[in-house]
């Protein structure tokens, strides 16, 4: 895994595009809705090295493995959290598999949905889970670590824990805030980055946010609050339900770009997207360089 140091360098030699949303495009090629993601990747890895080539091809440079919701309590719910560890190992190689000219990231996210995760009397339980899936991510070769759509600091500290307890390297920390850079539990996202920058994460910044003409107004707010590199990975504009029953956007490929133009003119240096997003965003963000 890489360090912090090697990743910054990586950064200067010219890193700077993630990859889009995962989930909503598995959906789209066939997996159903409420299914677990993870398990449907095994059964169907196809798909999801299709995507990731797809990425790659369009100028994703940073990968995040299908390990959202891997931790064990989220994978108790499909009778899967003994595998914890053997499942986000085989879920890196194979994205590593796919492109293995791209940084691979092992993706962690808020365990909100499973407890409550901003209770300090949780806090060791949050550290035993990111511990276990941290492991298996160290185990199945993840050049770093991304943690995503954070709802509470206690999620980010959590996993810091974990990261240093299990001797893992570089890693992003990403909210998901409001436009005015606070968090959803209120709290200014700030000092919150300011608190991350001096533990040592590795990068900073916001994803699952709405892509808008207030989202280049959110990265200079936050670039002001830290050195580090900004992440900016919005989503496709706001969802609306379709017929089909999940979230649909109307953000174009093209109208995404222009808005992280200028998310990047104004200091993000990691441009990636979320939900909503596919290959063709990505492409795009290329087009506008």
């Amino acid at each position: 895994m890489l360090a912090k140091e090697q990743f910054h360098k990586k950064i200067a030699e010219g890193i700077r595009y993630l990859d889009g949303a995962t989930g909503s495009n598995l959906q789209k090629a066939g997996m159903p809705k409420g299914y677990c993601t993870e398990h449907w990747v095994l059964e169907h890895p196809q798909e999801l090295i299709c995507l990731q080539r797809r990425y790659a091809e369009a100028g994703s440079q940073i990968l995040y493995a299908p390990t959202f919701q891997a931790q064990p309590i989220a994978l108790e719910r499909v009778g899967l959290e003994a595998q914890t560890e053997k499942l986000n190992a085989q879920l890196v190689a194979l994205s590593r598999s796919a492109a293995p000219e791209c940084l691979i990231a092992g993706d962690l996210t808020t365990l909100a949905a499973f407890t409550d995760s901003w209770d300090p009397k949780n806090f060791d339980l949050l550290v035993e889970n990111y511990r276990r899936q941290i492991r298996g991510l160290i185990d199945g070769g993840a050049d770093l670590l991304a943690a995503e759509t954070l709802l509470y600091p206690q999620e980010a500290e959590a996993i810091l824990t974990a990261a240093e307890l299990e001797g893992a390297g570089a890693a992003l920390y990403t909210f998901t805030m409001q436009p005015d850079g606070s968090l959803f539990s209120g709290m200014d996202a700030g000092p919150v980055l300011q608190e991350l920058e001096k533990a040592g994460a590795a990068a900073v910044g916001f994803n699952c946010v709405a892509a808008d003409d207030m989202t280049p107004y959110l990265v200079s707010k936050l670039r002001r609050c830290t050195k580090l590199p900004l992440v900016c990975k919005p989503n496709a504009g706001v969802p609306v339900i379709g017929s089909s029953g999940l979230p649909e956007y109307s953000m174009t490929p093209e109208e995404f770009a222009a808005v992280m133009r200028l998310c990047r003119e104004n200091g993000a240096a990691l441009l990636g997207g979320c939900c909503g997003t596919d290959p063709d965003f990505i492409a795009a963000l290329q087009n506008q360089s």
